[in-house]
């Protein structure tokens, strides 16, 4: 690992430049033009169509050529080819996004729709808005036009959730007159691992001269796992919480051992994905046009794509490996339907787009080494003594068994989770002529936003325990009584309704050279929070706390019910956010600009008030909040975008400082704060940052691409661990970070380089390229509260890593072939270590993969 980093800084040092990105490429076929300009990029980032180089925001921009020159299809795929993006999560589609460093660590994805907040980077589908807590829409990026990265505050124009910045996947739309196709094929073999195979194919068919045109593409990916689910043996132990706790470090004779022998497997983790996205476009006359787009996308995740750092008792497990004693598999399943109008009212350009988008998930994960925590065994074990009651005496005393040594059930546990979430959207834009000396954007926006999740853990082994059904009245999801072993549910609706008007104004204070731009959005958004949660606590059928038998079934005892409709959990946020640049053209290739820009996120509920003991350090001193507020980000950029030697040369970079108040955070530690996930705001955090990309056609034929990101990120103000009434610090460790802490996913260097030479090999166009990534260390969460089972931080310190990937291919009329070697050193780079599993899990990169790609296209004559 050593020497691949020195590696990485020779080749940096010797270009002059850090390694990024690029958001402008060479020309896709060099070998047939004496061409060495760099080719413009065009993107709608301001709402209009401009090139990337005039738009005053930091934008890192792949096109459709740069996508199929990298071999990416999924978001895992080029997210290390962003600098300053960084994912954290538990496999596809399973992660939470992060720009320039904002981020503060995150829960487990179990039940993530209901008790995480909403995420602060937005990902859109053309103009269809798609995030959702704890998991990015993972949209495979077949017939893809570009996909842009936004970076800072987009809220002006991009609204909720578009706080640090957005991620745009921009479709091919339909070709008028033009009758065109591509087919792709790939086979991959993967280093510890199973093959993976690859189809995707598209087809643009006119169908009326001038008028009407359809697109379609297909696609089937299979990707071979590389995660070994090894043997194991769960046995309790006497450091286990409930075992060191409440039965004095011996664990009783009769509990039963746990093996996973039925779950054994090799390579468990295979992914597919599968869709279809077709697309109309109706040209009604020269200034109206309809789009309708259907997309369908079916993706299905088995296993894990993490490894264990060690088993539940800290020892070691080797590389790829977990033990899990249950199935596990994520299956999600997306369709979106949008409708776009584009036409001119006189000189005004009228864009209309209303979506629906309709996601679902059924996710399945081993949770037993939850049962090496206290609270498991109140639903696992029967203390010394039960059952503790047997009536009463004379006197009205308990009579209570003598000696009884207690027992312990079935380590056996996992959890299920149900989840359907909908993005009902409607957008009207009117915009001026990009050419007048002052012109505008206006528009309505409407969002009607909402989450339905019931998720299930089954960790109640105890065959003492009532099962656990909904309160009677309130919103469910799932009314049934729950199956023996459910010992805990969320079944909880969630959501906003925004409505918003925005606008923005440019005015050139000297046309084609200074700009001054100003816009804001108000909004309008009412937040709603509607279901239960229930546990099984208090529905023992001889129970320590209880003296009858529970009813049937066990739905809201006094000490574990929550109704949440009971509560009227609905808020209401307005207010205004803006954003203003001046924009400076020194020459026509030298834009520099100033940028300030704000960006927020919805505030929501927690699910319940987690109930402090009064054993704990701050037992009396705080609760847990019912609802939590919107954060803000405020940005104040410099940059720079230019071009030199005729545009041989692009150098982009931008310095800035983004202050993050009130921030959201989740915090979870059962001994301090008790014992339910809950989001409050707390810190506030200010980010300084450098980042710079760089290309350069070298000499013709021979492109560099290159970029990078600094950050330094730190707590500006934070919690006071001061008891108020007695001045004594309390001393538990800050859940917010002390002040000059990093941010959790910071890394405070990232960078790649990329190097392709195109030439002519006889008949055949050839090419060769050879690309480098490397990213810091980085801190897995600020919480330094919550410990491991063993004692440790959850706050990973994950460290630094190098990758290398290469490619070479031929290409003649209509075919090109290519191969290609990602990650050829085969390192283990930790994405991001997380312990919602009760275990150190590592979310890790894909192993050595070798792969070879065939690609054909045609295109008929234009009628």
């Amino acid at each position: 690992m050593r020497y691949h980093s020195r590696v990485s800084a020779a080749v940096a040092t010797i270009l002059g430049v850090p390694v990024t990105v690029w958001g402008a490429e060479a020309p896709a076929d060099t070998t047939d033009s004496q061409s060495t300009a760099i080719s413009e990029v065009t993107v709608t980032a301001t709402r209009r169509e401009e090139t990337l180089q005039n738009v005053p925001i930091t934008i890192q921009a792949l096109t459709g050529e740069t996508i199929k020159q990298l071999n990416v299809t999924t978001f895992d795929d080029y997210v290390k080819y962003l600098p300053n993006v960084t994912a954290g999560g538990n496999g596809p589609g399973q992660s939470n996004i992060y720009m320039r460093g904002l981020a503060t660590g995150q829960g487990g994805i179990q039940g993530s729709g209901a008790t995480e907040p909403f995420p602060n980077v937005a990902v859109y589908l053309d103009d269809q808005s798609g995030q959702l807590p704890g998991r990015n829409l993972d949209i495979y990026a077949a017939d893809i036009e570009r996909i842009e990265v936004l970076e800072g505050p987009q809220g002006t124009l991009f609204g909720a959730g578009a706080e640090a910045g957005v991620i745009r996947y921009i479709t091919n739309k339909p070709k008028l007159n033009i009758t065109e196709g591509t087919v792709n094929a790939g086979y991959a073999i993967t280093a510890h691992g199973d093959p993976s195979t690859s189809i995707d194919a598209m087809i643009n068919l006119p169908l009326i001269q001038d008028t009407l045109a359809v697109r379609a593409v297909i696609y089937d990916e299979k990707r071979g796992g590389y995660i070994d689910n090894i043997p194991g043996t769960f046995v309790r132990s006497p450091n286990d919480g409930v075992i060191a706790g409440y039965f004095g470090g011996v664990v009783p004779a009769n509990s039963p051992t746990l093996s996973n022998t039925s779950q054994v497997a090799s390579n468990i983790n295979t992914v597919t994905y599968k869709g279809i996205r077709g697309q109309a476009l109706w040209n009604i006359n020269d200034d109206w046009n309809v789009l309708v787009q259907q997309s369908y996308q079916n993706m299905e995740a088995d296993g894990v794509s993490w490894e264990e750092a060690y088993d539940g008792l800290g020892a070691p497990l080797p590389e790829l490996s977990v033990q899990l004693y249950n199935p596990s598999y994520d299956k999600d399943r997306f369709e979106n339907t949008t409708l776009t109008v584009n036409g001119r009212i006189d000189k005004l350009k009228l864009v209309y787009t209303g979506s629906y988008l309709d996601r679902t998930v059924d996710q399945v994960q081993d949770y037993t080494n939850y049962s090496r925590s206290t609270y498991t065994g109140y639903y696992q074990c029967n203390y010394p003594g039960y059952p503790f009651n047997n009536g009463t005496d004379a006197n009205g005393n308990a009579i209570k068994t003598p000696n009884s040594p207690g027992q312990c059930f079935s380590p056996n546990a996992l959890w299920v989770d149900h989840q359907n979430s909908t993005h009902l959207s409607q957008e009207l834009r009117l915009s001026t002529p990009d050419d007048w000396r002052l012109r505008g954007i206006g528009g309505l926006f409407y969002e009607k936003y909402t989450i339905h999740e019931n998720t299930d853990w089954f960790y109640g082994t105890n065959p003492n325990f009532v099962q656990i059904a909904p309160p009677p009245g309130v919103t469910t999801n799932n009314p049934s009584v729950r199956p023996p072993g459910d010992a805990f549910f969320d079944d909880i609706t969630r959501g906003y309704n925004q409505k918003a008007v925005f606008g923005s104004a440019d005015f050139d204070i000297i046309p084609k050279v200074l700009t001054l731009t100003g816009g804001t959005r108000y909004y309008h958004m009412g937040t709603f929070e509607l279901g239960s949660n229930v546990g099984s606590f208090g529905c023992e059928i001889y129970g320590p706390y209880n003296t009858s038998v529970p009813t049937y079934p066990c739905t809201i005892p006094a000490t574990n019910g929550n109704d949440l409709n009971a509560k009227n959990l609905n808020k209401t946020y307005k207010g205004f956010r803006s954003r203003a640049n001046l924009s400076w053209h020194i020459t026509p290739d030298i834009l520099v600009y100033y940028t300030w820009s704000q960006g927020f996120r919805p505030g929501g509920f927690n699910r319940a008030q987690s109930i402090i003991k009064p054993t704990s350090p701050i037992y009396g001193l705080f609760a847990p909040p019912l609802a939590y507020s919107p954060d803000t980000l405020t940005n104040n950029e410099i940059g720079w975008k230019t071009e030199w030697l005729d545009h041989r040369i692009q150098w982009n970079a931008a310095v800035y400082r983004e202050d993050w108040k009130n921030t959201q955070i989740g915090i979870f530690d059962p001994g301090v704060t008790g014992n339910l996930t809950f989001v409050t705001n707390g810190p506030d955090y200010r980010v300084k940052g450098f980042e710079t990309n760089f290309v350069a056609v070298i000499v013709h034929g021979l492109t560099v691409s290159a970029g990078a990101s600094w950050n330094s990120g730190e707590v500006v103000k934070t919690l006071s661990l001061v008891d108020p009434q007695t001045g004594q610090p309390i001393n538990i460790a800050n859940p917010f970070g002390a002040l000059g802490s990093p941010l959790a996913q910071s890394p405070p260097f990232m960078g790649n380089i990329r190097f392709r030479y195109e030439f002519r090999l006889g008949d055949y166009g050839a090419f060769a390229q050879i690309g480098a990534q490397h990213q810091a260390h980085s801190y897995a969460s600020t919480d330094q509260l919550t410990k491991t089972l063993q004692g440790g931080t959850t706050a990973f310190d994950d460290p630094p890593f190098t990758t290398y990937d290469a490619s070479a291919g031929v290409s003649k009329d209509a075919w090109d072939v290519q191969i290609y070697a990602d990650n050829f050193t085969d390192t283990r780079a930790n994405l991001f270590s997380f312990y919602r599993e009760y275990v150190k899990s590592v979310d890790i990169n894909r192993p050595r993969t070798l792969g070879l790609r065939f690609s054909y296209k045609f295109k008929g004559e234009p009628k």
